[in-house]
């Protein structure tokens, strides 16, 4: 949101009147569905982007944008969907290739999660979300060196991101080391990461 203006609804209604006056803007829609997202108005936004597509077709951002919609309503097709269109419009785009591999972790596809996630870190390696996402796919795949490589490497960048040390909790008791894995969880829990109750159950917390 701009910082001249003093709420949300001036800014909205500055966009909306600009668009008015001219309806081919592909920047001023994707700015109006920002706004209208900030606003929780997932309906608004998801038109105002689809509007942005329309006359903007390579608006990689908007396809990004549209996919996040998607996925908060449990709608992992159509997230999988618009962020594919985004990597394709630009391939060196890390944020559509995190979320893909995301989408993948929660369909259980821990071989295309790692494949996807290693994309977005090729071309941003300080992508703390997407290395966090590539330590969980490891660990989904049994490589537990490898999930702890990639959480403590993030954890270097950000010692306060949850998800990490909730992947650690469960390399370390994997790995037979109960208190260990009970000092990440609680890290976890500190960093308002929710973690599995019956995770919590089983480490006794």
């Amino acid at each position: 949101m701009k910082q001249q203006y003093d709420n949300i609804d001036d800014y909205i209604a500055d966009l909306q009147a600009e668009l008015t006056g001219d309806n081919k803007c592909a920047n001023h829609y994707y700015n109006l569905g920002v706004a209208f997202l900030h606003k929780g108005d997932l309906m608004a936004a998801e038109e105002a982007f689809l509007n942005a597509i329309r006359l903007s077709p390579r608006l990689a951002e908007a396809y990004v944008q549209l996919g996040g919609i998607c996925l908060s309503r449990g709608d992992l097709d159509g997230c999988l969907r618009y962020n594919q269109e985004a990597a394709e419009c630009r391939a060196k785009f890390p944020v559509p290739w995190s979320n893909i591999g995301f989408v993948h972790v929660q369909r259980g596809e821990a071989d295309k999660a790692v494949t996807a996630l290693n994309k977005a870190l090729k071309w941003d390696p300080e992508f703390i979300q997407a290395r966090a996402t590539l330590g969980v796919a490891l660990y989904m795949l049994g490589d537990l060196d490898g999930c702890l490589r990639e959480s403590n490497a993030v954890l270097a960048k950000e010692p306060g991101f949850g998800p990490a040390w909730n992947n650690l909790a469960l390399v370390w008791m994997d790995k037979g080391d109960k208190a260990k894995a009970v000092e990440c969880a609680r890290k976890a829990l500190d960093c308002g990461f929710d973690v599995d109750p019956k995770f919590l159950a089983e480490l006794g917390l």
